[in-house]
């Protein structure tokens, strides 16, 4: 059986890594409040963001599902693409609601 090749589209490839990253954006920053709510400090704060950010790409990959190749060059765009790009976004949604919640 033969593989046949896919062609990609550029511009295609983009707008999917962009609905991509707006997930994973809007994750960090829902994510970020959830934990300055719950009152989350040092280490477990930084846990908070890996597990969500794990549960995301599961849910992403499973929306993918098999023919994710048709969408991305790589399956690494899915699970892996922002990790450290969307922390400073936790980050500042973290220690804002934090700091209203807890502190003010």
């Amino acid at each position: 059986m033969s593989q046949e090749s896919i062609a990609y589209s550029p511009a295609a490839t983009q707008h999917n890594l962009n609905l991509v990253s707006y997930c994973r954006t809007s994750v960090a920053a829902l994510s970020g409040c959830t934990a300055g709510i719950l009152g989350l400090t040092g280490l477990m704060g930084f846990l908070f963001y890996f597990l969500a950010h794990g549960f995301l790409s599961l849910l992403l990959v499973n929306k993918a599902g098999s023919s994710w190749n048709k969408y991305f060059l790589q399956r690494s765009s899915i699970t892996c693409n922002g990790i450290w790009g969307e922390l400073t976004t936790y980050i500042l949604f973290w220690t804002f609601i934090y700091g209203m919640v807890h502190v003010y």
